[in-house]
């Protein structure tokens, strides 16, 4: 599922790219919006919000999509060929005179009055790239729920918009804690939330997501210091990375969780370190 820096990317790529200009076509290829023109409208503008993906359009008119696991706009030029998936997989088309955003896999595509779009983003948190970041609310809501183990919490959307499953389990590594641990029990949360808006404001205008420095012990040009690693070595202290699949996340749509079982304490599933187990590395926090 794309992070909030890959949403925040997309809306500045589509702004860029429409914002001023009037559609020329429009179609949404979905059952229930399939009657709907855009054509005449003006797009005001693009905006992400955690996320969602707001276009806003003239007349009081916004359409919101979500990219969920695998969707994604593309843009080109007028006349360009599109490449972005089989024509199948089109789910939006939005043309003005220059330029053609194309929705691909977009399992999420409303039409809805911009007044209204409290409706669909209303629920989500303060958002870590969003004017509305507002880190004391952030941590309440983190809090609110003191046994709820860390991975989950930082994944819900309601607590704070922008962290997927990457940032989840790179933020827990650098907190040197395992997502399982409850998160009541964090030391200095208020430092998670500071890592997590300085790591996704770094990574949103490059396509290459870093959580690692050139100072990292180990990292030999390692972009991750433990998603997507299992099994490979711990950059910090050598452990073999370990991996759990569908343990955190919404029920239902649960992402696998990376962990180092040497630099992170706290709870873990069967064969990983003992709740305050682990040793701590050189420089960890």
């Amino acid at each position: 599922m794309p992070e909030g820096d890959t949403v925040w990317m997309a809306a500045k790529r589509l702004d860029a790219a429409l914002a001023g200009g009037t559609v020329t076509r429009s179609e949404l290829r979905v059952p229930r919006l399939a009657t709907a023109d855009l054509r005449g409208r003006r797009v005001l503008g693009v905006a992400a919000r955690g996320k969602h993906l707001l276009a806003r359009l003239s007349g009081g008119l916004t359409l919101h999509s979500h990219l969920r696991m695998d969707g994604s706009w593309r843009v080109f030029a007028a006349g360009e060929r599109w490449r972005g998936g089989p024509g199948h997989q089109i789910r939006a088309v939005l043309a003005t005179e220059e330029r053609v955003a194309v929705g691909y896999r977009l399992q999420v595509l409303d039409l809805l009055r911009t007044a209204d779009e409290e409706g669909v983003v209303g629920h989500l948190g303060p958002d870590l790239l969003g004017a509305d970041w507002d880190p004391d609310e952030a941590l309440r809501r983190l809090l609110a729920d003191p046994a709820r183990p860390l991975g989950s919490a930082l994944l819900d959307q309601r607590n704070l918009a922008g962290i997927g499953n990457v940032y989840m389990a790179e933020l827990c590594f650098l907190a040197r804690t395992t997502p399982w641990l409850p998160v009541g029990e964090l030391n200095a949360p208020e430092r998670l939330l500071t890592t997590a808006k300085r790591l996704l404001e770094a990574n949103r205008e490059r396509p290459d997501r870093t959580t690692t420095t050139p100072t990292t012990p180990g990292a030999r040009g390692s972009r991750l210091h433990v998603y997507g690693r299992a099994g490979r070595p711990c950059l910090v202290c050598g452990a073999p990375v370990r991996h759990a699949d569908e343990s955190h996340g919404t029920p239902g749509r649960e992402r696998p969780t990376y962990w180092c079982p040497g630099c992170q304490r706290g709870p873990a599933p069967s064969g990983g370190p003992r709740p305050g187990g682990g040793r701590r590395p050189a420089g960890g926090r």
